[in-house]
Order: structure tokens, then sequence, then C-alpha cells
């Protein structure tokens, strides 16, 4: 770790203690189990006399307890077989399966999608526990299971209840027994005893009294200070004992509180309506503001109402944890976008950064490697364009034309033409200029290779760099070929290519069945999060191709890497995609070219920019920020577009800024979009184009009738997780 970075981290806690948001914080890093910066901040208490911020100050967790007191339970009961995720709460709460509340499941609860309400009246709770839960009893879900994520301290209140059912045990005595004691965090606990409480950071006043190891919650209070939701007390050292054990896949100390794959369970992303949510954690979503710029895209974590947040980072070995209490003494702190700058400067301090991990082989580099022998004795079509070449940028064309035991016979070209320069309605064929190969256009009278094109081959190669949206044609105009090489008796050959975007995220509406077309080709959600060789395998299987398909593998990429980890050379792809931030927003933002708005084609920027000449570039700015995107923010400008929709118009717009791309959702802010467009320009706004790339006619029907965002995600939800499940057995690449 770099220590000057790590320095930073003064800088950042003086500016907040400054603007008087909070008293003071305890700040812990830890990177492959040891601590590497562990600093205490400001003052622990302002009134009624000041009192010192040291680093084993007590906190009140708030909603940490959550995954780590709530959640963990649940996984090691899950794990014990004493109950199943997938059951029924009302399975061990007969009372509680009422009123539409029969089928709420487990797994639901943990993920906020039971359907029950963020918090019931705290009148609910004035006479004890046993009348509250009654009350719970009587709730009915706002929305059907598992179509809605609401953040909900019902829900967790619910899960310990189940665990005191369950277990025989309320939840303090039970993580007491089973997870704290065993991994010797002796000062995590509920219900302080009075040496922590006198070491706890107070919050505020309740009854004339600071709350000082005391919960802050008042239902948590009110049901006796232990409750499912806040209610957990801990230190920066206990904290980052229980992060390492997660680290460590379920030991600390040579103490095993979880098997591994119940770690990995717990922490593996479930697609929620908006994000991605672990059982438990919090990974991507509205409520991830405390999440760090440089995380990877496995991190997970949470925070809490009182001013804390736990962030680990499984690919990064990190460990970030920030404790404050900033209710302190007013109610009035805000410490949110601290905890996430704090986050940021230590993934930042890591040496050497993650990004600077080189080493990955394209296709045409391991067949190479391998000296051709896939491809030793055959006559050869190579389906590529500029893209396809090797690590030092030598082309594919002129690798595979020297190639011993190769016959180089033709050459086919997508989109974009052979050089990838062309945005026009067809591209004619041609010959290569140093081989005087013919190369057949198969974006012109024909998109897929005729019987007179293949003539003399008998083996076709695609290499060609996809950017990972359903719509880039690229990915069409290899399963065109693959169903020529199988009408022909061909083999065909992938030479793969990484999945710039990464090969983790799948978000967005499936295509609709009988909707195939040359922008989209198989019935595959927006992003897909799939390298070319998946894709080609995935339609081989899925649409009975039947063709004699091989893959050449990639080495050294992991699918979590972004393009710019793999240390391959960025080449455009096309003309309009221009870096990897452009690819980055493509998914979402390319839904809205075939309406009335630019997409700033025939600017600088494409992709990075839209508008209209009626739209208010401040108006949407306003709007968008409001929704809480993560990962992205937004600038009012004005335009002109040189090409494309609205040439040579003044256009009044917004400009995307991706702030964390391991944060940011390309689809959501897709969908915030047009929701936004539809609300507020219903009449200048076609809606209806936008239909033609989103490729599904009940979201398209739903935006048009005013959906929200999370109606129009509910919309596709099944559909997508099915696809997860099915495109599994076609992925090759660890994450």
């Amino acid at each position: 770790m770099d220590p000057g970075r790590l320095a930073l981290i003064d800088e950042a806690v003086a500016e907040t203690l400054a603007e008087g948001k909070m008293p003071g914080c305890v700040v812990l890093v830890s990177r492959y189990g040891k601590q590497v910066f562990l600093k205490a901040y400001g003052r622990r208490a302002l009134v009624p006399e000041p009192v010192e911020m040291t680093p084993d100050t007590v906190f009140d967790v708030a909603s940490l307890t959550k995954p780590i007191a709530t959640a963990t339970s649940v996984m090691l009961l899950s794990e014990r077989s004493q109950l199943g995720l997938d059951d029924a709460a009302a399975q061990y709460l007969a009372d509680f399966g009422r009123h539409g509340k029969e089928q709420i499941t487990i797994r639901q609860l943990l993920t906020h999608q039971g359907g029950l309400i963020a918090d019931n009246p705290l009148s609910d709770f004035d006479d004890g526990a046993d009348a509250a839960f009654k009350q719970i009893d009587e709730l009915e879900p706002i929305a059907p299971p598992g179509t809605r994520f609401v953040y909900s301290d019902v829900g967790f209140i619910v899960l310990g209840k189940v665990i005191e059912q369950v277990s025989g045990q309320d939840l303090h005595a039970f993580t007491r027994q089973q997870v704290f004691e065993p991994l010797g965090m002796r000062e995590t606990t509920f219900l302080p005893a009075e040496e922590l409480r006198r070491r706890s950071a107070p919050t505020e006043q309740r009854d004339g009294r600071w709350m000082q190891g005391e919960v802050h919650d008042p239902r948590a209070f009110q049901l006796g200070g232990v409750a499912g939701h806040p209610g957990l007390f801990s230190t920066a050292d206990d904290l980052a004992v229980y992060a390492q054990m997660l680290l460590n896949q379920g030991t600390y100390a040579g103490v095993r509180v979880l098997e591994p794959e119940t770690v990995q369970r717990m922490i593996s992303p479930q697609q929620v309506p908006g994000g991605l949510r672990g059982l438990g954690w919090d990974i991507r979503t509205g409520y991830s503001s405390n999440r760090g710029d440089g995380f990877s895209p496995s991190a997970f974590g949470h925070g809490g109402f009182t001013g804390t947040s736990l962030w680990i980072d499984p690919e990064l070995e990190l460990c970030v944890i920030f404790l404050s209490n900033r209710l302190h003494p007013d109610g009035k702190g805000a410490v949110n976008p601290l905890a996430g700058r704090i986050g940021g400067l230590a993934a930042a301090a890591i040496q050497p950064p993650p990004a600077a991990r080189a080493g990955v082989l394209t296709g045409i580099d391991v067949l190479q490697r391998d000296q051709f022998a896939l491809l030793r004795g055959r006559r050869v079509g190579l389906i590529t364009n500029h893209t396809g070449v090797d690590r030092s940028g030598t082309s594919s064309v002129q690798l595979l034309a020297e190639a011993p035991g190769v016959e180089l016979v033709a050459l086919f070209s997508p989109e974009h033409g052979f050089e990838g320069k062309l945005d026009q309605p067809q591209v004619a064929d041609s010959r290569e200029p140093r081989s005087r190969l013919p190369i057949y256009s198969l974006y012109g009278e024909t998109r897929k290779p005729t019987a007179e094109s293949l003539q003399g081959i008998d083996t076709l190669v695609f290499d060609i760099q996809d950017i990972g949206a359903r719509f880039y044609t690229y990915i069409s105009t290899m399963g065109a070929a693959m169903e020529a090489a199988a009408e022909h008796g061909l083999r065909f050959v992938v030479l793969d290519r990484p999945n710039p975007i990464n090969g983790v995220d799948v978000a967005g509406p499936l295509l609709d069945a009988g909707s195939e077309s040359f922008v989209g080709y198989h019935r595959l959600p927006v992003r897909h999060g799939m390298t070319v060789g998946e894709l080609a395998q995935l339609f081989n299987a899925e649409r009975k191709i039947g063709a004699d398909l091989h893959v050449v593998r990639l080495e050294g990429w992991r699918r979590a890497d972004f393009f710019d980890a793999t240390g391959l050379p960025w080449i455009n792809p096309s003309p309009n995609m221009r870096s990897l931030t452009q690819a980055l927003l493509y998914p979402g933002i390319g839904l809205l070219e075939t309406t009335n708005v630019s997409v700033g084609r025939g600017t600088d920027t494409p992709f990075e920019v839209i508008g209209a000449p009626w739209l208010d570039g401040h108006r949407l700015t306003r709007q968008l920020r409001s929704a809480g995107l993560p990962g992205v923010t937004f600038v009012p400008i004005r335009f002109t577009p040189q090409a494309s929709t609205h040439q040579g118009q003044a256009c009044g717009g917004i400009e995307m800024i991706i702030t964390d791309r391991s944060a940011f959702d390309p689809l959501a802010l897709g969908l915030h979009a047009a929701v936004t467009l539809r609300r507020l320009y219903p009449d200048q706004w076609d809606s209806s184009r936008y239909g033609r790339l989103l490729g599904n006619r009940q979201v398209l029907e739903a935006l048009q009738a005013g959906a929200s965002v999370n109606q129009l995600q509910t919309l596709y939800q099944a559909e997508l997780e099915a696809f997860c499940s099915r495109r599994q057995s076609f992925l090759m690449y660890p994450e």
C-alpha cells in the first residue's frame, strides 16, 4: 500500500470535521489480513463535555447489524440445514403468514424483496416486543414478494424472530455463542456491559439522557435493544476480524465459523430491481454511496444510519471500516460521501493498481503461440476487421497469411467495413491491398456468407472485438456465419476476445421471441456479460445451429476485468465507439439512438451526451441527479451534432460522467433517462421508436403508460434471472 495515498485520508477527514458533519471518527484499512491504517480523529463526544476519539471507541453500528449479526446467523442455520433460504418465513412464524405474506421467503427478506414496507409505525412498538410482532403479523405487503426492492427494517426484524424461533436463542445469545466469541470478538455485542458503555460514542438524547451504549434506533430500543435490523455495538478492531473471516472463506485464527460455500453464497451478487445485493449485503444499489471508487465488482458492504460503514473486497483482499457517531449531538451530520471517498483512497493506495495487471492473451495470440496447430492443413476464410490484431498490433490477416500449413483463401468484413471506418447503410465487396485477397462484405447485399464466397474454404475463423451489448451487430454477423458454416459443413473457429465492459454484469430486458433481427440475433438481455466465444457456444446450443465449433480461449482474462485491465491496446471497434467509457455507456444510452434524441453522433463524445432542440439540459440534469444513480453524475450542456439525429441543430442536453464504473449500471441510467424523457416531454419525445433496440414490447408499453423504472425492471426480472442461469454452462472464465 502506498503510504502517501493513505495519508490523504487525513485531509478528507479534516474537511468533513471542519464542515461540522461529525464530531469524529475511526478509520481502519486492512489488506491481506494486516492492518495498514488505523486512526482516530476528532472527538467521541462534544457535550456535555468534550471527549477525544480513540481507536478503541465502541460504536452503535446501526444497520451493520443486518449483515454481521442477522444474515450471518441465517446463513449459519441454513448451513446446518435448520432452515432453507427459499423456505417461506411463515414456515417458522405461523402468525406472520397472513394477509398475503404466506409466500415471502427467507432469501427475499435477506435481499429486501419481501414486499414489506420499510418501517411500520413507531407506535406499534409502544407496548413491547410481543405486541409489536403482532402488529407486524397484521401487515399487508406493498408489493408481491420478489417484485420490488424496498429496503426494509421490518424484514430484518422478522428474520431476527425466525432465528430465535429456529435456534431457541435470541439474536444476542446466538451470535455471541456461535459467531463473536469463537472469533474472539469480545467487544461486539448487543446490550453492551458497563465497561463497553463507558467507551461508547454517544449519539443523541433520549428522555433527557445521552444515548451512550444504548441503541439509537427507536424500534430496536422498544424491542429491548436486541433486533434484527439495528442493535449491535462494535469496534474497528473487532469488525476487521469479522471481515477477515469472510475474506478467509469462513475462518479466522484457526476457527471456522462458516463453510466456504456458505460465504460464497452470502456474498455472491443477487439481481434485484435497480441493482445487486448479496444475502444481507449491499453490492450495487442506490444505497451504495459509501462504496469506494476503485473497488472491484466483487466488493460488498453495508452502512449504518448512525454513520458507520464496512466494505470488503475479495478481489483486492481489502477491508475498509469507517465508524462515526455523525448524529451527535443534534442528529444533523452526514458522512456517506466521506466513507466512499476513504474507500476510494484505500483502493487507489494499492500498489500496483489493479488496472495495471497485464498479460491477457487473445485467441489470435494463443493460436500463434501454439503454432496455428488448430488450423494446420485448413483452407481458411477469415471474418475480421481492423480490431483483429495480436498484442503487438500485427493483423490476424497477416499472421494467418504467413502461418505455415494454413491457406488463407478469403476475407469477410462486418458492418463498418474491413477498416472499421464506414458509417453507411451498406458496404461493398473489395480487396485487401496487401494480400489482394477478396473481402466479401457481410453488410451489403447479404449479411451471411454465400455459397459462392465460401468456395475453396473448409474453415471459417471469426476474429472481431465486440463491446458487450446485444444490439452491437458484430455478434449477429458471427451468428449468421455460424449458420452458413453448418449448412456447408465447414469448421467454425472463434478467436476469443475480452468483453470490454466485463463479463460479470448482466442487465436489461430480453429480446422478445419472434423479434430477432440484425440488431437482435438471439434472445439475450441488453447487456449479456459474455465474450464472443461464450456467445458462439450459446448460439450453437440454443439455436440448434449444429456448427462444428471450436473456441480458442483467452488466457489471463477474468470476468470482472474491464478492458483497461488486460494490457491490450484499445482500438475503436466502430467509428462512434472511441473509448471504454463510451462502450460502458452504450448499452443504456444506445437504446435512445433510434428515437428523436441525439446520442452524440457527430460530436467528439458519442454516447457521453444526449440532447435535442426541445430539451432543457438543466431540467433533465436535476431530475436524473435526484434519482441517486450510483457511479454517474450529470452536467447540463449545449451542443450541435454534425451528423445523424438533429444534424446542424443546436441541442440542449446533458453530459454523463462516470465517477465509479464498478458501481455504475448503464441500463439503470438508460431506463431512468427514458422514463424521465417520457414524463417531461410526452409530446416531443417519440417513445414509439425506443422499442427498436429495446426489443421488448411489454417493457415499451409499460414505459409509454408511465411506469417507473422499478416497475419496468420488475417486468423482466424473472426472464433475466432465467437467462443468468442458462448462460452459466457456457461461461469459460473465472471471476
